[in-house]
């Protein structure tokens, strides 16, 4: 499958989002804050990309493709709210 950048789908290449506690605070209701990324966990989100597809059948279809399935990792597919 071509690169997604090739295809004219990359709207943000995104970011690795560093997995350690110093890297994150984890903000709740009535200012309880707490230390790290998603504590309540096993998995933790590595990073991100915003892709521009018609469908999120699209999107699917091109996270299917990704090389992080080869280490074990998965890719979880959300529609994005733009805001004006």
């Amino acid at each position: 499958m071509p690169s997604i950048a090739s295809q004219n789908k990359l709207a943000d290449k995104g970011n690795t989002l560093l997995p350690t506690l110093a890297g994150a605070k984890t903000v709740r209701p009535n200012n309880v804050i707490s230390d790290g990324p998603y504590t309540e966990i096993k998995e933790f989100i590595s990073g991100y990309i915003v892709i521009r597809t018609d469908t999120i059948e699209e999107a699917v279809e091109i996270a299917k493709s990704n090389p992080i399935f080869k280490i074990g990792g998965n890719i979880e597919v959300r529609e994005v709210l733009k805001r004006d």
